[in-house]
């Protein structure tokens, strides 16, 4: 006698907000739908701003890759209410950042408090683009057990950070970011890689890591840009905390239903060193 098909799953719904400058929008877009994809009970609604409150408001979950894009006073407080009432937000790499180019350097903009707060950083430097070495410094954690440290080429991220964070991932780097106003960082901390920010019932999950460039996505330093950029993209690890953190976003609890449930990603059986 055959066994009962298992029950389907509910439909969720969530948002994918891809856009700002200086980055290949269409790459990151594309990769992400096509992780999106492995779960086939989510349906995503995809923008290039900030400013759909409605289709926020509709979603369980909200993944940002995004650059220089920020959010009006309204859209501020709509996403902390998002998180507030229990929300998942995977925040990708340049989400943080507001930027202003002056004469004397590249400089983070003091606007959007809201958002960076509920963000828990705000990008101020890097140095130039280069290889680095991602520590896990919490290997005990559903969402980082099994992998391993590794080696990356990517724009190792300098940020002034807000709020409890609960540290994942992470680098050291001391030294000098060339090029921008917050230049000077030789203090030789922990720069977050990958972090938790809870807040209300919902939570911030947020990683660096994650930029790329094409040809003409710097029109800002030159109409055709010589070199390909696809950094961690191309690295097994990073793709790795990229399948987890679109689970723990796409398998979110109903809104309102638990707190943060950080514990829901069962980690992926370990086939190499870099937890894939």
């Amino acid at each position: 006698m055959s066994a009962a098909p298992a029950s389907p799953k509910l439909r969720v719904d969530g948002r994918l907000i891809v856009g700002g400058m200086a980055h290949d929008f269409d790459y990151a877009r594309l990769e992400l739908l096509t992780a999106l994809a492995a779960h086939e009970h989510v349906r995503v609604s995809v923008s290039d701003s900030f400013e759909d409150l409605d289709a926020l408001s509709r979603g369980r979950f909200l993944i940002t890759y995004t650059c220089n894009l920020q959010p009006s006073t309204a859209a501020e407080r709509a996403l902390a209410d998002f998180v507030e009432g229990g929300g998942r937000w995977f925040a990708l790499h340049a989400t943080n950042s507001l930027l202003a180019w002056t004469e004397q350097g590249v400089a983070a903009r003091a606007e959007a408090p809201l958002f960076m707060e509920v963000l828990g950083s705000q990008f101020a430097a890097h140095p130039p683009i280069g290889s680095f070495r991602v520590e896990n410094v919490a290997p005990h954690h559903p969402l980082t057990a099994g992998v391993d440290a590794f080696d990356t080429v990517d724009e190792l991220y300098l940020s002034r950070l807000s709020g409890d964070l609960e540290l994942l991932l992470a680098t050291r780097f001391s030294g000098e970011a060339p090029g921008f106003i917050d230049s000077d960082w030789t203090d030789d901390a922990l720069r977050p890689v990958l972090y938790l920010r809870p807040r209300g019932a919902g939570a911030v999950l947020y990683c660096t890591l994650g930029h790329c460039r094409g040809h003409y996505d710097a029109p800002h330093r030159t109409p055709y840009f010589p070199h390909v950029e696809r950094c961690s993209w191309e690295t097994p690890a990073f793709r790795e905390i990229l399948r987890r953190g679109i689970a723990w976003a796409a398998e979110a609890p109903p809104l309102g239903a638990t707190t943060a449930g950080l514990s829901l990603i069962a980690p992926k059986q370990k086939e190499d060193g870099h937890g894939r």
